[in-house]
């Protein structure tokens, strides 16, 4: 097994504009929904719109409630814990979003809030996260995933109705992901390239050293996010001819979703 690479660094002050960027698309797409859009089905279980709403708000103000908390001593997680982390909590985030959707989310609020406590406390500082004690500048990472997962999901239950994407968040949101799937299936043998933000090489078997490798896997960023979370399968993707795979150990099926 080749040895780790050292962890994709993140400039903090593209991820604080990206998420803040972020919401902004997503405050425009959600101040214009009725009350029929907002009672419409999502793919997430037996979530309306308005929960889905409601937990995009959670998300963000999870920051708020980390920052509240005393600081942890010591850092015991790297971001690449947070993927493999997000499943054992899904229980307690269901009751909480369905609590908070009883009442009107307002995201342009939620991003004054947010950009306030971030000019107050540095990037350094340890928050607990369900993942670990991490940086708030790692964490702020985290958080650009869930804005670009749950922005697609918007976008879906609303019938593809174009919410913009901040090209820095998905581009955030596409590194940590490709990067979570190399450290859950490590190796040399397969290249996985998300253009224009992102090439992993990953799972067991013959290293290549030049040229193109045996086995390639490529696909565009929203594709790949929707893999990474479970929202698209292996094989709905091939038939919709939305990546390409090539070689005996392209097949990427027994890693995904990446996030669990």
């Amino acid at each position: 097994m080749p040895p780790k690479k050292r962890p994709r660094a993140y400039d903090p002050t593209k991820t604080r504009t990206a998420i803040l960027a972020q919401l902004a698309h997503l405050d425009t797409a959600t101040r214009s929904l009725t009350d029929g859009d907002l009672a419409s089905p999502t793919r997430l279980g037996d979530w309306t719109v308005r929960e889905l709403v409601a937990h995009i708000g959670m998300a963000v103000t999870a920051v708020g409630r980390a920052l509240a908390l005393p600081e942890p001593p010591k850092q015991d997680a790297t971001l690449l814990d947070w993927p493999f982390a997000t499943a054992g909590n899904a229980a307690a985030i269901d009751e909480f979003t369905k609590n908070l959707a009883q009442r009107k989310t307002d995201l342009a609020a939620t991003a004054r809030t947010l950009a306030e406590q971030l000019d107050t406390h540095p990037a350094t500082r340890l928050v607990q996260t369900n993942a670990g004690a991490m940086p708030l500048a790692d964490y702020l990472v985290t958080r650009t995933v869930e804005l670009i997962v749950h922005t697609d999901d918007l976008d879906h239950a609303l019938g593809n109705r174009g919410i913009p994407y901040d090209r820095q968040a998905l581009a955030t949101a596409t590194r940590l992901l490709t990067d979570a799937l190399a450290e859950k299936a490590p190796g040399g043998s397969t290249e996985v390239r998300v253009p224009p933000f992102a090439v992993v090489q990953c799972v067991e078997g013959p290293r290549h050293t030049r040229g193109t490798p045996p086995n390639v896997v490529e696909t565009d960023p929203l594709t790949w996010i929707r893999l990474a979370t479970g929202r698209l399968t292996w094989e709905d993707a091939l038939d919709q001819a939305a990546l390409t795979a090539s070689g005996e150990r392209a097949d990427l099926t027994p890693y995904l979703p990446v996030m669990s």
